[in-house]
């Protein structure tokens, strides 16, 4: 299904003075029949006066045909199940009054940007009892401004296993109105659903963390990507992943963010702990590197200024000592020796 855009039907202004022009002789003609009839029966009258009742009657069905579009609104319109055509830029134009309007996901409301009008469209119908009920106006025009959908948090398991929660955001926009509505059921629910099987898809290739021997590029490389390191280039990949099922469609994905990373609540609290224990271990080989360098340094600059000659079982508790002291978690408590050390 090809778009064809009708870009010769902005003259609503022109139609709309000519029927009330039509309307206002309608009326003048039924008034100077009456008067015709009053003074004599004649043929003219007679058929000035139906002309005249059967407009008044029937002249409202071509106001039906007048459409106005705002800035990136756009309306699909069919004759009689026949595709017509789509009206795509702001004015105020006349079709076919018997053409209508198709939005198969006009009624879709979706945790998105566009879905959310604060009550507007609705309008407030009283039955029989006086009861209050809300009935909501369908708006079959297509938006083509554009919208981000903010999709609900997954649960996946990485390409490790390990279950965590992810969110994304999805920038998006329609592009070919004849494709979002006629090549799908409702282009919002199937771009949804297409959002969510690219989201498993390309999170279960990643670990949540670096982790050795894994392969996220399909090279048969072991890298260092992860979806907490390279939340970059996992959204790039998740965008081109919808975005290929989405171009029949006619939509356009503009950006995919990752807007919620998490381990799952039952794993959570263990990969804390994990994480915590590799931060302590990192941390202490650092101290431990440190502390052996400042040892070295003390020991030769006592050598080089002849300061002190130690045998080698004293240069053994100078470096336990001071080894102590730097690794230790607490302030050194300075014990004096008044005496020999042997």
């Amino acid at each position: 299904m090809n778009e064809k855009i009708l870009n010769n039907k902005k003259n609503g202004l022109a139609f709309m003075l000519l029927f009330l022009f039509l309307y206002a002789v309608a009326i003048v003609g039924l008034v100077f029949s009456c008067i015709l009839l009053e003074a004599e029966t004649s043929a003219l009258a007679v058929t000035l006066m139906v002309v005249s009742i059967v407009w008044l009657a029937v002249g409202w069905l071509p106001l039906m045909g007048l459409k106005i579009l705002k800035p990136q609104e756009a309306l699909v319109l069919t004759l009689f199940g026949k595709y017509v055509g789509t009206l795509k830029s702001d004015g105020f134009y006349f079709v076919n009054p018997f053409c209508s309007a198709v939005n198969p996901a006009a009624k879709t409301r979706l945790s998105q940007s566009g879905d959310v009008d604060g009550g507007a469209g609705k309008s407030i119908v009283f039955t029989s009892n006086q009861t209050a009920v809300t009935a909501e106006a369908v708006n079959r025009k297509i938006s083509l401004k554009i919208m981000t959908l903010n999709n609900n948090r997954q649960k996946i398991n990485d390409c490790l296993g390990n279950p965590i929660e992810i969110g994304i955001a999805v920038t998006w926009r329609v592009v070919d109105t004849a494709k979002a509505v006629f090549n799908v059921d409702n282009y919002k629910e199937y771009l949804s659903l297409q959002c969510d099987s690219a989201l498993r898809n390309i999170v279960r290739i990643y670990p949540y963390d670096v982790a050795p021997n894994v392969d996220t590029t399909g090279d048969g490389i072991a890298d260092e990507g992860s979806l907490r390191g390279s939340s970059e280039v996992v959204a790039a990949r998740i965008r081109d992943e919808i975005q290929g099922k989405v171009a029949e469609a006619g939509l356009e994905i503009l950006e995919a963010r990752i807007t919620y990373l998490a381990y799952a609540p039952e794993i959570a609290a263990v990969m804390l702990q994990r994480q915590q224990a590799s931060a302590i271990i990192d941390a202490r080989k650092m101290i431990v590197d440190g502390a052996v360098g400042m040892v070295e340094m003390a020991l030769d600059r006592l050598s080089e200024n002849n300061t002190i000659t130690l045998d080698e079982e004293r240069k053994a508790a100078m470096v336990s000592n001071l080894l102590v002291v730097l690794c230790g978690n607490h302030d050194a408590q300075p014990v004096v020796n008044s005496g020999s050390l042997y």
